[in-house]
């Protein structure tokens, strides 16, 4: 009776030893039970293909395969692991037939969160397949997986000339963040840095509703949306839930945001312009020193029932149409509103001190308890009001 030790093709470990009688189908079944592999075809130490079993000599040592080309155990079959032993190995990637050369440090320190550390942070945790030479195989496309493991690198997203921007979603997020976008680099980050870094230094091209559309689904409903100094000029934003979104010194003019809900969105020091607002929830908005020039806010609400005022101090309002708003409480402390429609305004305990009212129409408003306190109302209208106006309300 002969005997022979048989491995897993490409490894040097965990072999078995069996008996060998007979045939060839008999062994690779025996080979099948011990290794728990779906054995195809034996190989020899020197990868020479074994096709009768009376080539078996006693004592042999065989190599087992599913059917893949020989893997010499002493080079391309050894695990990474092996080769250092520590976390830092070098590990070689076959992205869509690109290899890419990296260590595991680099693949799980910067992303902890991220799909490629879960998938090479614990050694064979998840079977990743490898290619003859033992590269780890991802069918993704090389060009846009190289800024990826650049960024992963040294942090910085670097993309070449002449990549195409709609190519980036052939990296799909869950090969690189997680499902949730738990991800310190979410979704949204990933998108706009991608397109921060492959325009033209000075392609300053505003941002579309799709585009944007596409960053709000992304970002957590608890997570602020950072979007200072950008350029929306001209978008249609209408409808969106925008709330606690930091537009602090953005380009917002000739926006649509109609119905839009502001609620506690930061506007400080943003352009908005000949921006249509109308109907648009505002309570807590700060806007403190905006240009809302020449805006449409007819129907806004202000009004929180929390008791959180909306912030306006320092705002240039003229010419705005905010007729029928609802703004209890407002601060539109030396604001300028010269030539602002304000017709049937709630402006119940508003804070309208140091501001410019010249010509502006306030017939229909509620003043009561309003802080008018040094205020320009030079040609103001202020008929059919609600509440007289005490002198009190304008001196104090």
């Amino acid at each position: 009776m002969r005997r022979v030790t048989l491995f897993v093709n490409g490894s040097p470990r965990n072999g078995k030893v069996v008996a060998v009688y007979g045939t060839l189908s008999d062994l690779l079944s025996v080979a099948s039970s011990k290794l728990g592999i779906k054995a195809t075809s034996v190989y020899n130490g020197k990868g020479g293909l074994i096709d009768d079993i009376a080539l078996i000599r006693d004592d042999d040592v065989l190599f087992v395969c599913e059917g893949e080309p020989f893997i010499d155990p002493q080079t391309d079959g050894r695990p990474q692991e092996e080769l250092t032993g520590s976390h830092t190995d070098w590990l070689t990637l076959n992205v869509g037939g690109r290899y890419f050369t990296t260590t595991r440090s680099t693949l799980v320190n910067k992303e902890p969160d991220s799909m490629l550390a879960h998938m090479f942070k614990d050694k064979d945790a998840w079977g990743n397949k490898q290619d003859p030479r033992g590269a780890f195989l991802i069918d993704r496309s090389p060009e846009y997986f190289e800024p990826i493991l650049n960024y992963l690198r040294h942090g910085q997203l670097i993309v070449n000339d002449g990549i195409n921007l709609l190519g980036r979603y052939c990296l799909p997020p869950v090969l690189f963040f997680q499902a949730s976008y738990n991800s310190v680099l979410s979704l949204v980050a990933f998108n706009h840095l991608f397109q921060q870094n492959s325009q033209p230094a000075e392609d300053h091209s505003p941002i579309s509703r799709k585009e944007f559309v596409r960053f709000l689904l992304a970002t957590p409903t608890k997570s602020e949306l950072r979007c200072q100094g950008l350029n929306f000029s001209g978008a249609d934003l209408s409808r969106l839930d925008l709330r606690y979104i930091n537009f602090k010194m953005a380009n917002l003019s000739r926006c649509n945001l109609a119905h839009a809900n502001l609620c506690c969105a930061n506007l400080e020091r943003a352009d908005l312009s000949g921006s249509v607002l109308d109907c648009a929830n505002l309570q807590g908005v700060k806007m403190l020193c905006s240009n809302a020039e020449g805006a449409s806010l007819k129907g806004c609400n202000f009004e929180d029932p929390s008791g959180l005022k909306a912030n306006l101090e320092g705002a240039n309002l003229k010419g705005v149409d905010m007729e029928g708003s609802q703004m209890t409480g407002i601060n539109l402390r030396v604001a300028t509103l010269k030539n602002a429609k304000l017709k049937n305004c709630n402006l119940r305990g508003a804070t309208l001190a140091g501001t410019d009212l010249e010509n502006c129409d306030l017939s229909g408003c509620d003043l009561q308890e309003a802080n008018l306190r040094g205020s320009n109302v030079k040609g103001a209208i202020f008929e059919e009001m609600l509440t007289p106006l005490h002198m009190s309300q304008s001196v104090r």
